[in-house]
């Protein structure tokens, strides 16, 4: 996305824009000095594909003077206000008749608290494939990293797919292995279909698959959201830390 500025001798309008042909969800920040904003300083909103509009005007203070501003932002995939639908049973995701261990499931004190705190990880050798957990439309994929590591950082470094879902919710797959991504950016992919390979990118102690379902926060972050998945023996609506589960 960006922020476009017009001045003119009344003040500033700030117009963002979404390049793209999802929706995102910004936050965007105005500090300001000699200049007084017509709402809020700090605005979260959600653009649809392609959409811009005017989101904030900054007047002068004393008409005809020219003050100073700063904006900071930061974006993300999907709709801060998506519903997820609950309907939805999702596979597990990797290949049907396959079983991994679930290093952390729902509330792992690790690191799935919160924002995470509905992520699971599966134990998983780098290479396995990975398949995707529910239909939806690639929205972001990286593969070119190759490092993994747990110090402050090294979850830049992460291979992903970030799958958006048809109710503005996300899918998303970490740690991927360097060029272990079989799809691009737009393609449909329908649940079940082989997407990946994983691995041990970004922020990690070991080669697993981080899956979880978003929605939209704000400062370019999502917070995870409970999801149901089938399996072989039966609906788990709480993957727990120590079981594995077989996909259908």
């Amino acid at each position: 996305m960006c922020i476009d500025a017009n001045r003119d001798s009344s003040g500033v309008a700030l117009h963002a824009a979404n390049l793209r042909d999802i929706p995102i969800t910004f936050t965007l920040k105005v500090r300001t000095r000699d200049m007084q904003h017509d709402g809020p300083g700090t605005i979260t909103e959600t653009l649809g594909p392609r959409q811009s509009r005017t989101v904030m005007v900054l007047r002068e203070v004393t008409p005809g003077s020219r003050g100073n501003y700063r904006i900071s932002y930061d974006w993300t995939v999907g709709s801060k206000d998506a519903v997820h639908d609950d309907t939805v049973l999702y596979r597990l995701p990797y290949a049907p008749g396959k079983s991994y261990g679930v290093l952390q499931g729902y509330g792992s004190r690790f690191s799935h608290t919160g924002l995470e705190q509905f992520a699971v990880d599966f134990k998983m050798a780098e290479g396995t494939p990975v398949h995707a957990a529910r239909d939806g439309r690639v929205a972001r994929v990286e593969e070119s990293n190759d490092i993994g590591c747990w110090e402050d950082g090294c979850g830049s470094y992460a291979n992903f797919i970030v799958i958006l879902h048809d109710d503005g919710t996300t899918g998303e797959y970490y740690h991927l292995q360097q060029h272990g991504v079989l799809v691009e950016a737009g393609d449909r992919v329908r649940a079940g279909q082989k997407i990946a390979l994983s691995g041990n990118t970004g922020h990690t102690t070991m080669p697993h698959l981080h899956f979880a379902v978003y929605r939209a926060a704000t400062w370019g972050r999502t917070q995870s959201i409970p999801v149901r998945f089938a399996t072989t023996d039966g609906i788990v609506d709480r993957p727990r830390r120590g079981g594995r589960y077989k996909a259908m």
